[in-house]
């Protein structure tokens, strides 16, 4: 057993307290430090019997919260004493009554809201994790701080990681990525949604946060110099023109790299705009767009600029309040470099967020961009009914949305996510508009409803009285206060009509000796592959399922069991015919092992990523199918790991010789002569892998190709790649995963 010295361990609590007070971004008056002071004391004495799992003072953990809501996130007084009494109603005896009794309703109220993020019941008909999100969400209906704080709680969670079991570090991270990460983005709060990426992929993806890590080490010498090359050039000419400026050099995040090296296919070394500078000024308020074009005019005098890259967010800025010119130049040796150009007071909105804003807002009564986008989601919480994991994927779609701007026939310019429709403009307007919406003109043409909005275009929606929303309606909007209100209103019509179609349905069965009741019901969704007895209700009730069909359904119920063992009989005969494109593994064949007790189960293969003995992978529990298996990159893991930790299950190979598998390989060159004589060479003298198929194709000097190949492992497969990317003129070889 650790000894712990006591005395040691105040001095340092002590020690926490003191800085908390003085990295304050807010400037603390005497009553909110004897406020600060009060919510420390009681924590402490709260928290004092309570230890963490690497063994240090539980309170250690509160009083980190409240230092990243107080100088990350900015936040005041009564959210630094909320952060260090946001555990003590869940784990002590402590009450919500005795913190309002003690501090003030605002300070019981924000608690409160912490604790019933934390108190979650489970939810037979959906993921826990997705309805935890749910109430998480729907506490910003109350005080968007209440999320400020459970962000700074989550960031001290996952940077303090280290003793947890593996699989609790998964469940976490994949969280942590899945919806904290873009909250975090979607708040303004930058540095902090980096953090939690590049935590979130450490602990999902180790081996590959790892190989980051030591690329950045062994090339940020040479990075550092190339950053201080342009630097010197840049600082010359700022001088010359007495602008008061810093230059920052900033390092693309990890998970940043890794994602462009996924999304591009490409290596570590392949991606080129790894850095970037960052230009802060210091100026008078009404200066500020002046002296941000003046940098922008020197620092592409010096180097050529992308015009595709430019983001001009000083114009216009993001519905977050961010502010910055962003140029992406030619730097020295062929490399593009981003220029972030930004004035002190846009420095801090981007660094602060939500806190800033506020500051520089001064009490003016234009609504703010994060004022707007809570009144959205506002109405995105207005259906009670939508399905949680549904409601996360809609809320999750609209955070790390890019932005376009479009302008209204009188000049009034709308913010919306990159993709939207002129529907959804529409239904930006109001609701109503939106379900009345007859057709739109886009800069004066008329166009579908489904067209692709620009930066720049102005929108005139055509309405009528008599028009309704239409399920290909839904195929039309990508924003979900679009889809939203289109399924509320599809709803209610589709209830109406399911109405009419049960007491019709009661009556046709009633004539085939069939009464319906819920056994009845549950049987006719499965006889016609429906999902719900709402969908059975509205076919009948708009003729789409006749007579006959039911008649089929009566005379099948009154031959059950011949039927059923009809279906067992043919359910061998499909098992058997699986061939080599859906390997589905008998249980006598023991390739996976499962959970901790290395359990042979049955299981599939999932056709998404394809994975082959030696991947990383994991079971995942389906609800119809059994176990499929997926790789621990799949695209899909994310999701599933965060939404249903529940139905995960750990697995590994451990035997790899009987059997074999199918891969799917891209390569992509230059088409010199005799490539394809070469490439079919290298793959069919390796005698241990079968080529099922090749497609070879050009263009215009380039060479394109896919050969699926069966193999035994992910060795061979890998010795393959190999051999096929020191042929000369292949530029890429790729395996592929199928989303």
């Amino acid at each position: 057993m650790i000894e712990i010295d006591i005395e040691k361990e105040n001095k340092a609590i002590a020690q926490e307290y003191k800085e908390l007070l003085r990295i304050s971004y807010q400037t603390l008056t005497p009553a909110d430090k004897k406020l600060i002071r009060k919510a420390f004391d009681v924590a402490v004495d709260a928290h004092k019997e309570q230890r963490r799992k690497s063994g240090e003072a539980y309170i250690f953990h509160p009083i980190a919260v409240a230092k990243i809501v107080a100088s990350e996130i900015g936040l005041g007084a009564t959210s630094i004493a909320a952060a260090l009494l946001h555990d003590v109603v869940e784990d002590t005896p402590i009450t919500v009554e005795d913190i309002e009794r003690l501090f003030n309703p605002k300070v019981a109220q924000l608690v409160e809201g912490l604790t019933k993020i934390s108190m979650v019941q489970k939810d037979l008909n959906a993921s826990m994790q997705a309805e935890n999100f749910r109430k998480m969400i729907l506490t910003l209906n109350d005080d968007v701080r209440v999320i400020l704080i459970k962000l700074a709680d989550r960031l001290h969670n996952m940077q303090t990681m280290e003793s947890m079991v593996e699989y609790k570090q998964t469940k976490i991270a994949s969280e942590t990525l899945y919806i904290y990460a873009p909250l975090a983005h979607r708040l303004g709060l930058y540095n902090i949604k980096t953090k939690l990426e590049d935590l979130g992929l450490k602990y999902t993806e180790p081996a590959v946060y790892e190989d980051i890590v030591s690329k950045i080490r062994e090339t940020k010498e040479e990075q550092d110099a190339y950053i201080k090359d342009i630097s010197d050039v840049l600082k010359k000419s700022l001088d010359a023109e007495n602008v008061d400026y810093i230059i920052k050099g900033r390092p693309k995040s990890i998970y940043s790299i890794r994602r462009k090296m996924r999304a591009q296919n490409v290596s570590f070394d392949e991606v080129y705009d790894k850095f970037a500078l960052r230009i802060v000024y210091k100026c008078d308020s009404h200066e500020e767009k002046f002296i941000a074009w003046k940098i922008y005019s020197i620092v592409t005098d010096h180097y050529r600029p992308s015009p595709s890259r430019l983001r001009d967010w000083i114009s216009s800025p993001k519905s977050t309040g961010y502010e910055a010119l962003h140029i992406t130049v030619m730097g020295p040796k062929g490399r593009w470099v981003e220029v972030q150009v930004r004035s002190e007071r846009m420095d801090e909105i981007a660094e602060k967020g939500y806190a800033a804003h506020y500051k520089y807002k001064n009490g003016a009564s234009e609504e703010s961009g994060l004022d707007t986008w809570l009144n959205l989601l506002r109405e995105a919480l207005e259906n009670p009914e939508t399905n949680a994991v549904d409601f996360v994927e809609d809320f999750k779609m609209n955070l790390y949305s890019q932005e376009i701007f479009v302008f209204t026939p009188k000049g009034e310019i709308k913010s919306l996510p990159k993709g939207a429709t002129s529907l959804d403009f529409a239904f930006s307007i109001h609701s109503e508009i939106g379900i009345k919406t007859r057709g739109t003109r886009v800069n004066g043409r008329l166009v579908p409803l489904n067209h692709e909005l620009k930066s720049g275009d102005q929108v005139e929606v055509i309405t009528s009285a008599n028009q309704k929303p239409t399920v290909n309606w839904l195929d039309y909007v990508t924003t979900s206060r679009a889809k939203n209100k289109i399924k509320n209103v599809l709803n209610e019509n589709t209830k109406k009509i399911a109405e009419e179609g049960k007491e019709l349905l009661t009556r046709k069965l009633r004539h085939l000796k069939v009464t319906l009741n819920e056994q009845v019901t549950n049987e006719l969704v499965n006889f016609f592959k429906l999902k719900t007895s709402l969908d059975l209700f509205y076919r009948v009730g708009i003729g789409a399922i006749e007579n006959q069909q039911l008649k089929d359904y009566a005379a099948q119920k009154s031959n059950t069991f011949i039927n059923f063992f009809k279906n067992k009989i043919k359910r061998t005969k499909d098992t058997a015919a699986e061939d080599i494109h859906k390997p589905i593994i008998s249980s006598n064949y023991d390739m996976l092992v499962f959970g901790t007790e290395h359990d042979k189960l049955d299981y599939k293969l999932s056709q998404c990523c394809n994975p082959i003995p030696g991947d990383d992978v994991f079971g995942f529990v389906t609800i119809n199918e059994g176990i499929k298996v997926h790789k621990k990159d799949c695209p899909n893991a994310i999701g599933m790991q965060s939404n249903y930790a529940y139905r995960i299950m750990s697995a590994k190979w451990i035997d790899s010789s009987q059997e074999e598998f199918k891969a799917i390989i891209n390569i992509t060159g230059m088409d010199v002569l005799g490539l394809t004589n070469q490439l079919t060479k290298v793959i069919s003298n390796n005698m241990s892998v079968n080529i099922q198929s090749i497609s070879l194709s050009t263009d215009a000097g380039i060479f394109h190709g896919q050969v699926a190949v069966i193999v035994k492992n992910n060795a061979i497969l890998k010795k393959m790649i190999s051999a096929i990317k020191k042929i000369d003129g292949v530029d890429k070889v790729t395996r592929e995963y199928r989303t």
